[in-house]
């Protein structure tokens, strides 16, 4: 049995399209620790957060240079992850430090952020599925979420996979001239 699957999947990435012989686009997703030489695609999804979405409240695109500190900042207890297809990464996730006060080490932060048109295909669950066990294995003991009111999605995403709602802090940001509330959600590992 176990030989028949290694020979489908080696046939099944050896297809190629009759005309031209090109490859055909490989719908495989890979989810991975991330690398520094992912730093430019982490950091051209997130500018687009950035520039159209709440999901963030940052208001500034960031340069290579902030991310790279940003990505330096991480070890390994705090984990980036990313997806990848076709050799594109299309969605990060990333455990940070809730705080730099000792008490806090085993507490992270989400942050979540998947290419407009990968969206609604499950690679968001599959990612942020892996982050929190690497999470897990590295040791943490709680994962706080903040999700931005109307980011039905994210809430849904975050419930799913164990989160449970702790809060809403009302109208603490601003952005594209309206005032937000942001949802507080934690995971807890035991």
């Amino acid at each position: 049995m176990r030989e028949k699957k290694k020979n489908y999947l080696y046939v099944q990435s050896m297809y190629f399209l009759i005309s031209g012989l090109i490859p055909m686009r490989n719908n495989t997703i890979l989810v991975r620790k991330a690398q520094q030489k992912d730093l430019p695609m982490i950091t051209e999804i997130y500018n687009d957060a950035i520039k159209m979405t709440t999901a963030t409240f940052d208001t500034t695109p960031k340069t290579i240079e902030e991310q790279c500190l940003w990505f330096q900042d991480h070890g390994t207890k705090n984990p980036i992850m990313v997806a990848e297809q076709d050799g594109r990464i299309i969605a990060w996730g990333a455990l940070s430090k809730w705080s730099d006060r000792c008490a806090y080490t085993d507490t992270a932060e989400v942050s979540l952020y998947v290419t407009e048109p990968c969206q609604g295909k499950g690679i968001g669950t599959r990612l942020l599925t892996q982050l929190l066990d690497e999470g897990k294995k590295q040791g943490l003991h709680a994962v706080i979420a903040r999700i931005t009111e109307g980011n039905t999605h994210s809430l849904s995403l975050h419930e799913s996979l164990g989160f449970f709602p702790i809060g809403v802090m009302k109208e603490v940001g601003v952005k594209f001239g309206k005032r937000l509330d942001v949802h507080l959600l934690e995971k807890l590992f035991f």
